[in-house]
């Protein structure tokens, strides 16, 4: 078997699970600045890629997303492959025009470089498939959220964000997902003590302050410079 792209002694990937609507979106980007992340959304990679012109995969990908199942690994791997391959070369950088900063290229020299990869593992192949081809990931971040909760976000969401899947019907679909095949992954590894497990039911300024506290605990035990 082929080497992960990219040695785990230099590149850190934390995976950022919840299920739709816990906040993963939102709390990323309040976590970009403070500790040099990029963040790579598989679900805004797989949208981008639907909707490039010429694309292989884009009816595949619009009809996934709209029954609320999930994309053949394949395409979801490589879509961030590339897009960390691209922010490793670039120092920082990321096809949307987003750069760390100066007070983090320290962070992001001689082929190094730190993720936060929201939406991603959605299911247990593309766990494995991820730490065997691309990085082995250092820990998960767990959004925890009821349905109720998330549901009431989404439909806000929904009155001007223009996706196809904020609807009742697709959500309820996406829950149910999330429950039968992204809970397993969660589990896996809880299991391995590689979950980091937040409320994301509170304010947003809660959230972000009880998740910086719980990564600056486990990057110390890990040993890892915040």
């Amino acid at each position: 078997m082929a080497a992960p792209t990219f040695e785990s002694e230099k590149v850190l990937v934390i995976f950022v699970l919840g299920g739709p609507g816990a906040g993963k979106g939102t709390q990323c980007e309040r976590l970009v600045s403070q500790y040099g992340f990029v963040h790579l959304s598989a679900g805004d990679l797989l949208r981008a890629e639907q909707n490039r012109q010429g694309s292989q995969y884009g009816q595949l990908i619009a009809d996934h997303i709209k029954e609320g199942k999930i994309v053949p690994q394949e395409i979801t791997i490589a879509l961030l492959r590339n897009a960390m391959d691209q922010a490793v070369a670039s120092g920082g950088k990321t096809l949307a025009g987003h750069d760390v900063g100066p007070e983090h290229k320290d962070k992001w020299t001689g082929g190094k470089g730190r993720f936060l990869i929201d939406g991603f593992p959605r299911k247990m192949d593309q766990a494995v498939g991820f730490d065997e081809t691309v990085c082995n990931s250092r820990f998960v971040l767990f959004l925890h959220c009821s349905e109720e909760v998330m549901l009431g976000r989404l439909l806000e969401r929904g009155k001007t964000s223009g996706r196809a899947d904020d609807n009742e019907e697709s959500i309820k679909k996406r829950f149910r997902t999330f429950v039968e095949t992204s809970m397993p992954v969660v589990d896996y590894y809880r299991k391995q003590d590689r979950v980091v497990e937040v409320d994301s039911q509170q304010d947003v300024a809660k959230v972000t302050e009880d998740i910086r506290k719980a990564m600056d605990q486990t990057f110390a035990k890990l040993g890892q410079a915040a």
